[in-house]
């Protein structure tokens, strides 16, 4: 049996027995290798160690749980964290935040089945855990468009900003946004602007935050952007010479896996784009991600 076929089942096996104790040795002994090996393996392929992997795996079941209004600790001794607190330290750890804020932002429906076949095929180079969902007031970016032809496309949201194949990856964009407008934290946006899905003609904005005061160069151009609920995705760690087919292969999966299934559609009165922090600094970082904020509303809504 190849190895992804066994890894996919062994994490059928660990969804199946989510609410379960699990153990790294009985999953091991599933897919046939010694301890060693398997951590090794599943470590490389899924991008979590196994008991890391298995604590996001349960958070993000919890997650569907509290968008359902069950109560914390409810769903704290059915997921096997024993207390109220257990269960609050774990989710902060992982998400940053404690369940009660991270509530409001849940996802609808519960965590998409992992294929792990066609993670591979698109070349995500990880898993993509549920995204989560923020909303977010209208703001305003500054920065550079770009003309970009592309091919075999048939919507605008196929096309994600592929700097490597326009050229713009060398950082002298970059370094011109900061030199020019002098925002106030980190962080490069990259937005498709031209709603045409009948062309294969696409306007590419990358830009930074804008604050009204400095003035815009002549080259450079403002954008109000409206206000919308995203759904937030982050590509999985990977290193560098990885990180551009993460990016392509993410899309690939919010587009055909988890936005059918998701009780989602795009909100067409927004725009997606793309978010660049230190994180993906590859000088700085082992491993590197970034996120991809899609607009949405409920469908239907």
């Amino acid at each position: 049996m190849q190895q992804i076929q066994i890894l996919q089942k062994v994490i059928d096996y660990i969804d199946e027995h989510i609410k379960e104790e699990i153990y790294p040795k009985d999953l091991a002994n599933l897919a046939g290798y010694s301890p060693y090996h398997f951590y090794r393996l599943f470590n490389r392929h899924i991008g979590f160690s196994i008991m890391e992997y298995v604590l996001r795996r349960k958070l993000q079941y919890a997650l569907f749980e509290l968008a359902n209004e069950k109560k914390i600790i409810e769903i704290a001794m059915e997921y096997g964290f024993h207390t109220h607190a257990g269960f609050t330290k774990a989710f902060k750890r992982c998400f940053g935040c404690p369940p009660s804020l991270y509530k409001l932002h849940c996802p609808v429906s519960r965590p998409n089945r992992l294929d792990l076949k066609k993670l591979q095929q698109k070349e995500v180079g990880g898993i993509i855990l549920q995204p989560k969902l923020i909303s977010r007031n209208a703001f305003w970016v500054a920065g550079k468009m770009f003309e970009i032809q592309a091919g075999n496309i048939s919507f605008t949201r196929d096309a994600p900003a592929f700097w490597e194949d326009g050229g713009f990856n060398d950082g002298s964009v970059e370094t011109d946004l900061y030199k020019l407008l002098n925002p106030k934290k980190h962080g490069e946006y990259c937005f498709n602007i031209s709603h045409d899905i009948f062309e294969n003609h696409f306007t590419f904005l990358f830009a930074v935050d804008y604050d009204h005061i400095t003035e815009i160069p002549l080259e450079m151009v403002k954008w109000e952007i409206p206000a919308a609920t995203y759904a937030v995705f982050r590509t999985p760690l990977v290193e560098e010479d990885q990180f551009v087919s993460s990016i392509k292969g993410t899309w690939r999966y919010i587009i055909e896996d988890w936005l059918p299934h998701s009780g989602y559609e795009v909100d067409e009165n927004s725009y997606d784009f793309e978010y660049y922090d230190e994180y993906c600094h590859h000088w700085e970082h082992e491993k590197i991600f970034m996120e991809i904020h899609l607009p949405v509303k409920r469908k239907g809504g």
